[in-house]
């Protein structure tokens, strides 16, 4: 470790001093280097093998580092779903003394890919639909905690499957502001205009790469981006009026909250009189994201996503019902459920193949699956025989997504409007690379389509 080098982290991990700091990120060597796929970035970004973990070790200027060391701090004390940061690293120095750039390492997000990796695998329209509404979740969220965020775009997102639709987590804070007493309508506005114009760009170069049909209108697609945080965002804050006799209405108000997976912590209501008499109004205050992961947590100690947790949350109703356990407390039923379902349905998985999906979204899958055998026979299929025929006929055509276990050694994805290095010239070996596992990716799909289920809708939609 060179003697100049300054660690600035809440909890030093003394592995990270093992690493070879000494070093341009650029030309680290491959034993240290984790074989995941990176999105987009302006900076030169390694994803490193640390104490049975992973970190994503970003090169930036020193302002620019603890700028955003510190934005994410703040944003997950506020539980925002962004990246966790993990250290500060400057005054680094090569052998020779030549001043190298300071770095900003953060955890990596386990199950998590980015946009163009999901595409190399699915090619599907549905999924850019997803990812869109997924974004749209993940943007109104942060406005809510008064984060206006600059720069977004779905370069700057890394998503998670959530019971087959996907989860958006903010991996890019560079350009961002946290304004505790709110954003104006007009940064708000701004950070959708933002999305709109990166987002049909992206979706242009995906289509230019031959990863996306060129029947998907990448305009609309862009637009969706508008109208989903509109709608969301009028649903979690606009106010509502009902007369007084129509009170049950306060809780249809928070049941509608609740099914958007939001908590309403605070409610604001006042009555006024009008012609017809007295009437109620009705405003959330403070909405909270997170009401169905935040249940499971609490029933059962499981750590899921949002959708993930309404799924496991029916199942827990359903199971209660069918064993005839209504009048017990839900605790109780929970750890049965627990004992009883999740768990035996998830060791019945051979160890080799947990690691393709979290074990949240393989129980999610294995409802999917019990429900389309129990279709196709006309007949009721035991969770045991579900169980069995996903792991031996679907799980396989999985593929691994706990590290997602790119072709080799993590290389840059080709920016969709990359200006040119310093020198003038172009970067192209990270086109021809990605182009390559792109191919291959195709050629995967077109061989075994019935292994990717990004698009899979579930029973009713």
């Amino acid at each position: 470790m060179p003697q100049s080098m300054q660690i600035t982290a809440a909890t030093i991990d003394p592995a990270l001093l093992d690493l070879p700091w000494e070093i341009p990120l650029e030309t680290w060597p491959p034993e240290v280097l984790a074989a995941l796929p990176r999105g987009l970035s302006r900076h030169i970004v390694r994803f490193v093998n640390l104490s049975e973990r992973v970190i994503a070790v970003k090169e930036i200027g020193e302002s620019v580092a603890y700028r955003e060391y510190e934005l994410l701090r703040n944003l997950v004390r506020l539980g925002a779903p962004c990246v966790t940061p993990t250290a500060v690293i400057t005054e680094r120095a090569d052998l020779s003394g030549n001043a190298l750039n300071s770095v900003l390492v953060t955890e990596h997000l386990s199950y998590s890919l980015p946009y163009r990796a999901l595409f190399s695998q699915y090619m599907r329209p549905e999924t850019a639909t997803r990812l869109i509404d997924a974004l749209a979740v993940l943007l109104v969220r942060l406005h809510l905690l008064g984060f206006y965020w600059g720069d977004v775009s779905l370069s700057n997102t890394l998503f998670r499957r959530d019971a087959g639709a996907f989860a958006a987590y903010l991996v890019d804070a560079e350009t961002g502001e946290l304004h505790t007493e709110g954003l104006t309508q007009g940064k708000r506005l701004y950070d959708i205009d933002i999305a709109r114009t990166n987002i049909i760009g992206e979706l242009m170069d995906l289509q230019a790469g031959a990863l996306l049909e060129p029947s998907v209108d990448t305009v609309e697609v862009g637009d969706r981006i508008v109208t989903r945080y509109t709608d969301l965002w009028e649903v979690l804050t606009g106010a509502e009026t009902f007369d007084m006799g129509e009170r049950w209405r306060v809780r249809q108000r928070i049941e509608r909250l609740n099914k958007l997976g939001f908590d309403v912590g605070e409610l604001m209501m006042k009555t006024q009189a009008d012609g017809s008499g007295a009437r109620m109004v009705i405003q959330p205050k403070v909405v909270d994201a997170g009401h169905y992961h935040r249940q499971i947590m609490r029933l059962t100690g499981l750590d899921v996503q949002e959708r993930q947790g309404q799924r496991m949350l029916n199942d827990l109703e359903a199971y209660r019902a069918y064993t005839g356990r209504q009048d017990e407390p839900i605790e109780q039923v929970a750890h049965a459920w627990l004992a009883n379902i999740f768990e035996p349905t998830i060791a019945a998985v051979p160890m080799e193949l947990r690691r393709k999906l979290e074990p949240a979204e393989i129980f999610h899958e294995v409802l999917e699956h019990r429900w389309y055998m129990s279709e196709a026979r006309q007949g009721d299929v035991t969770a045991e025989e579900a169980t069995e025929d996903y792991v031996r006929n679907v799980l396989p055509r999985h593929w691994d997504e706990e590290s997602f276990l790119s072709l080799g050694d993590t290389q840059e994805m080709a920016a969709i409007f990359g200006d040119e290095d310093e020198d003038g010239e172009e970067p192209v070996a990270d086109d021809e690379e990605f182009a390559a596992r792109d191919e291959e990716m195709a050629m995967a799909y077109e061989r075994n389509p019935m292994g990717f289920t990004a698009g899979m809708k579930f029973k009713g939609e």
